[in-house]
């Protein structure tokens, strides 16, 4: 019996996030926390566009509210907007955008799609990146494409700080899976290798030195043969 309210609990949540979502707009919102509090429901939106989300003197913030209210039976919900300063390293924004892309454009154009998604994450300042889609792109039978850039861990500890997000457009040839996984640049990597710029400066004027002592001798060798 207990497991059945857990799971129906569980249900309730993820109705309450996908609604939200739609509610609110595909490719504005990252993800929905849901905290209970003494008080009522605190739902935490984390979004890239929070004029647009909360609307003119909150209108939207007060409908939705109202909603939820009804149709999900929540006591006191509050909503909180969460504003995401850099998009393109949020991995759910950055797969729902591609999806609104293919979408749009079309899934012929999914390798521009792609590419320049990519170069965007990498230009925010990602250490690695990578994009998969898969789907009818753009032959009849269905096929996974890999698009990725710079270092991105798989396995072990380091795979951990890795930011991962999922979506699904919907093109004419059918549903296309989008997975997005992002490497943010503040990330603590141990096996990562870091320069100490200050050797390097102490270390220059040696290499250029035995450089000119190598030039030195082997035009001293040429001179010495044609003899």
């Amino acid at each position: 019996m207990d497991e059945k309210k857990f799971v129906g609990f569980k249900e309730e949540e993820l109705g309450v996030r996908e609604y939200v979502k739609g509610a609110l707009g595909k490719g504005r919102i990252s993800e929905v926390l849901i905290e209970y509090t003494p008080v009522g429901e605190k739902i935490v939106v984390s979004t890239n566009r929070p004029g647009l989300v909360i609307g003119k003197s909150g209108e939207r913030i007060d409908e939705l509210t109202q909603i939820l209210k009804k149709k999900f039976k929540m006591d006191n919900p509050h909503i909180e907007i969460k504003d995401i300063q850099n998009e393109m390293l949020d991995p759910q924004i950055v797969a729902d955008n591609i999806a609104l892309n293919l979408e749009r454009k079309g899934s012929l154009k999914f390798k521009l799609i792609a590419y320049k998604s990519l170069q965007d994450i990498i230009k925010a300042g990602a250490m690695g990146a990578e994009i998969v889609l898969s789907g009818r792109l753009p032959s009849e039978r269905a096929k996974t494409w890999r698009f990725s850039h710079g270092y991105l861990k798989k396995t072990g500890d380091p795979a951990k700080v890795v930011k991962r997000a999922m979506t699904q457009a919907t093109t004419r040839q059918g549903v296309v899976g989008v997975k997005v996984s992002i490497l943010p640049p503040d990330a603590e990597i141990h096996d990562q290798i870091k320069i100490d710029e200050n050797f390097l400066s102490r270390i220059k004027p040696i290499a250029e030195e035995s450089s000119v002592k190598i030039e030195k001798k082997k035009a001293k060798k040429k001179t010495e043969a044609k003899k």
